[in-house]
C-alpha cells in the first residue's frame, strides 16, 4: 500500500483539517468502514445545495459518451458567455482535444513531475504550489484555447512501465482544490471511466456531478454507485444525463430505473448519428439535435441553482 493521503487533507493526525475519523490508523476492513462512515456523515452535514455551478465533474461507465457530452456542454456554456476551462483527467482516452477541433494538444501537467512515479515537482511548478490558483495563473504552454474555451490536459500513460495513474490523480486533486473560479467561469472535468477517481478523492472539490447514462443495465448500476460516492463526499448536486437514447419509451424506462436508484435525470440526449460519425472520425462536433438537447439541460441546471439560492 502506498503513502496514506488524508481524505480531509490534514497533514498529520489532530492537525488542521483532522476530524478524528481514524482512517489513518485503521488496519482492518471494519475499522476502515467505520472511518468512512464518519467522513461521510461529516461531509453530508456540511454540504449545501445553494452553491453556484462552478466545477462540474462528468462521470460514468466507459463508452457512455462522457467526452462527447463534455464537448457539447462546453460549447453551449461558451455560447452563453461563460469562460470554460475543460480539464482532461482521463489518462487513457486520447481524442478529447480533437472533438473540440484542436489540431494539437497542450503540454501535459504531468511534465511538472521530475519523474512520473516520484511525485516530486520541478522548478517550473511554482504556480502549482500557491495556496490559491486562478485560471489566469496557469502557464500558457499548458493550455490551448479558442473562443473563450481553454483546454488543459493532466497527462496520458504512453508507454509500458511508465507507472500508475496515482501521480496524475494527486496533481488533479491538488489543482481542483486550489483553483479559484470567477463568476463568469466554469470548470468542466472529463473524468476517467468508472469510480476509481472517487476512491482517489478527485471529485472532492467539485460542486456538481453529472452522470452520463446509456441504455444498459451496467450503466445504471454504476450511476447508482457514483451517486452514493458523490453523496458521501458531500456533493448534493448529482444529476444524470441520459445519452444515446433511441426512443421516448426507452427514456421513460431509464428514468424509472434511475428513480428506483435515487438518481434524478436532468435531461436526455437522443441517439444522434452525426455524433457517432464525428466520434468515429475524431473530428470536431458541429451543431446537431444533441446540441439542442444539451442547451435544454444546461438551462435547467443553471436555473435550478438560481431558484435555490
Amino acid at each position: 500500500m502506498g503513502i496514506f493521503h488524508c481524505p480531509m487533507g490534514a497533514p498529520f493526525y489532530d492537525d488542521e483539517g483532522c476530524i478524528d475519523c481514524d482512517m489513518c490508523s485503521a488496519v482492518t476492513e471494519q475499522e476502515m468502514v467505520e472511518a468512512s462512515k464518519k467522513i461521510r456523515a461529516y461531509l453530508r452535514s456540511h454540504a449545501t445545495s445553494e452553491s453556484p455551478v462552478k466545477k462540474i465533474a462528468v462521470c460514468g461507465k466507459g463508452g457512455v459518451g462522457k467526452s462527447t457530452i463534455v464537448v457539447l456542454i462546453a460549447n453551449v456554456l461558451g455560447s452563453k458567455g461563460y469562460g470554460v476551462l475543460v480539464l482532461d483527467t482521463d489518462e487513457s482516452n486520447p481524442g478529447l482535444s480533437r472533438l473540440f477541433g484542436f489540431d494539437k494538444e497542450p503540454k501535459p501537467l504531468i511534465t511538472l513531475l521530475n519523474r512520473f512515479s516520484s511525485g516530486k515537482h520541478n522548478a517550473d511548478s511554482e504556480w502549482l504550489q500557491r495556496d490559491n490558483i486562478t485560471i489566469q495563473d496557469i502557464p500558457s504552454e499548458y493550455i490551448i484555447h479558442r473562443d473563450g474555451l481553454k483546454f488543459l490536459m493532466v497527462g496520458k500513460i504512453q508507454d509500458p512501465f511508465q507507472g500508475c495513474a496515482c501521480s496524475i490523480a494527486d496533481m488533479t486533486r491538488v489543482l481542483m482544490e486550489k483553483l479559484l473560479v470567477s463568476d463568469n467561469e466554469i470548470v468542466l472535468v472529463d473524468v476517467e471511466a468508472g469510480i476509481e477517481s472517487f476512491g482517489r478523492g478527485l471529485e472532492r472539490n467539485v460542486d456538481t456531478v453529472l452522470v452520463i447514462v446509456e441504455p444498459s443495465f451496467e450503466s445504471m448500476v454504476l450511476a447508482e454507485k457514483i451517486g452514493y460516492m458523490a453523496e458521501g463526499m458531500g456533493i448534493v448536486r448529482v444529476k444524470a444525463i441520459l445519452n444515446k437514447v433511441p426512443s421516448e419509451k426507452a427514456r421513460q424506462r431509464m428514468t424509472e430505473e434511475l428513480n428506483k436508484r435515487n438518481i434524478k435525470s436532468i435531461g436526455t440526449v437522443y441517439f444522434d448519428l452525426q455524433l457517432n460519425e464525428a466520434g468515429f472520425e475524431g473530428t470536431a462536433l458541429g451543431d446537431s439535435r444533441a446540441t439542442a438537447d444539451i442547451q435544454t439541460i444546461i438551462t435547467l441546471l443553471l436555473g435550478e441553482v438560481e431558484q435555490s439560492s
